[in-house]
């Protein structure tokens, strides 16, 4: 969720929070103050910034996947389906972003069902992401297996087969859906801080252990989960090649430097941003936080942590697509039809219509100058 624009109901010391002033009613008739004026202008600049940088980096390597793998209409492994599924989930999160951007600068403008919306989106596909890494590091482990002749009959490998490829998909995008589903139906519009903000409004009942239970379930499903995964099962394929004969030396240590590269930015982006929630949560149910300067500086933190969380969608196509060799064949084969098929436009215009003569003449060395054609 984006903290930026989320209140904090907590019933317990009722207290209400925003991200520009705190309210303490619990003992005289007189508010508390904690001005957060300072907490908004750094995210009327930080976050906006960040998220440009996040979108147009990440448009590119995504985009770039999407083409590549529909160009080649047909996905012949799990793992290329798994990186089609990540780079499409990416970029619906990174086309929230300047939603949010906006909603930084100058508040929220645009109603109640964009709200909801966008709101859904970004919980939807910020989970749908991290279960896919998890996917992506599971049948990476039962390639390795299946190679060296293990576990043939294993229910794992039944599952993770092309043949049901699509139905784990379809888990992976269900189970995103239901953490995304109270976003859609309880985010509004409401007027603080001078301004329109998009934020969850629970209900007094669920105030507290509602919203507490759903962040819990997003730090288990989007950070937990995942990263056990991609532990035990990247522990085994470094095993495995620690095993390899001496003469692929070379190749089992670039092998196991992208395993580390893969766990090391995983852990280095998503860490922060997990702690920094989970704490917030514990705050929410036992308030913690009653200093005026220790909740701007989780305010501030939130913040840069989430920028830092988001940039994940940026380096997902350079650790998981392009370090692959098939991507990369899939990508020289692509370039070359597209360089192919502009250099026949640009024939077609050179060459004029009304002089047919010139044309058919044209036509007869093409197979001569064949071996012009665009490569890589």
């Amino acid at each position: 969720m984006l903290y930026q624009i989320r209140m904090d109901f907590l019933e317990e010391n009722d207290y209400y929070y925003n991200e520009n002033i705190t309210f303490n009613f619990s003992y005289d008739d007189y508010p508390a103050l904690c001005e957060k004026a300072d907490i908004r202008s750094f995210a009327a600049l930080f976050l906006p910034i960040m998220y440009t940088v996040c979108l147009v980096v990440g448009l590119a390597g995504n985009a770039l996947v999407v083409i590549v793998y529909a160009y080649h209409k047909r996905l012949k492994t799990m793992t290329d389906t798994f990186l089609t599924h990540l780079a499409v989930a990416d970029l619906l999160l990174l086309f929230t972003l300047p939603f949010w951007a906006a909603d930084a600068a100058r508040g929220w403008e645009l109603g109640g069902v964009v709200c909801k919306i966008v709101s859904a989106c970004y919980t939807v596909n910020f989970t749908c992401c991290m279960l896919l890494l998890a996917c992506i590091s599971l049948d990476r482990y039962l390639a390795l297996a299946r190679a060296q002749g293990r576990d043939q009959r294993g229910w794992l490998q039944r599952v993770f087969s092309r043949r049901h490829c699509w139905k784990v998909c379809i888990v992976v995008w269900a189970t995103a859906f239901m953490l995304g589903l109270p976003d859609l139906i309880l985010s509004e519009v409401r007027w603080a801080s001078n301004r329109n903000v998009c934020l969850p409004i629970y209900p007094p009942s669920m105030a507290r252990g509602g919203k507490a239970v759903l962040e819990i379930a997003e730090v288990l499903l989007g950070f937990l989960l995942p990263l056990l995964v991609m532990v035990i099962c990247y522990w085994s394929v470094g095993r495995a090649l620690k095993g390899l004969p001496v003469q692929n030396r070379g190749k089992k240590w670039k092998a196991l430097r992208v395993l580390l590269i893969v766990v090391g930015v995983f852990v280095a982006t998503q860490l922060p941003y997990n702690v920094l929630k989970v704490y917030r949560v514990m705050d929410s149910v036992y308030a913690l936080v009653t200093h005026c300067g220790t909740s701007k500086l989780l305010d501030k933190a939130a913040q840069v942590t989430e920028s830092l969380a988001l940039t994940h969608c940026c380096l997902n196509p350079i650790i998981y697509a392009f370090v692959g060799s098939s991507f990369r064949q899939h990508m020289v084969k692509v370039a070359k039809r597209f360089g192919e098929k502009r250099r026949k436009r640009k024939r077609r215009m050179e060459c004029p219509a009304e002089e047919e003569g010139m044309e058919i003449s044209f036509n007869s060395h093409s197979a001569s100058q064949a071996t012009n054609t665009f490569s890589l």
